[in-house]
């Protein structure tokens, strides 16, 4: 199975707890496989299959309060 590595820029995030909020929402993502997130880098690289839009990812992260980039 091929699978698409995913790279989000990710604004907002200040602690640990707001980076672990972010990574359930992405990991809850039906086709996603691994997620790192960081809150220091604001950045979250995510594994997924190729059924996964960019824009999914994008909306995972904005449903828990937070905005994203590709």
């Amino acid at each position: 199975m091929s699978q698409t590595i995913h790279t989000l820029s990710i604004t907002g995030m200040t602690c640990g707890c707001c980076s672990g909020r972010v990574t359930r929402a992405l990991q809850a993502t039906p086709g996603v496989v691994r997620v790192l997130v960081s809150h220091e880098d604001h950045t979250g690289n995510i594994l997924a299959t190729p059924e996964v839009s960019v824009s999914t990812l994008i909306n995972a992260v904005k449903s828990v309060g937070f905005d994203a980039t590709a």
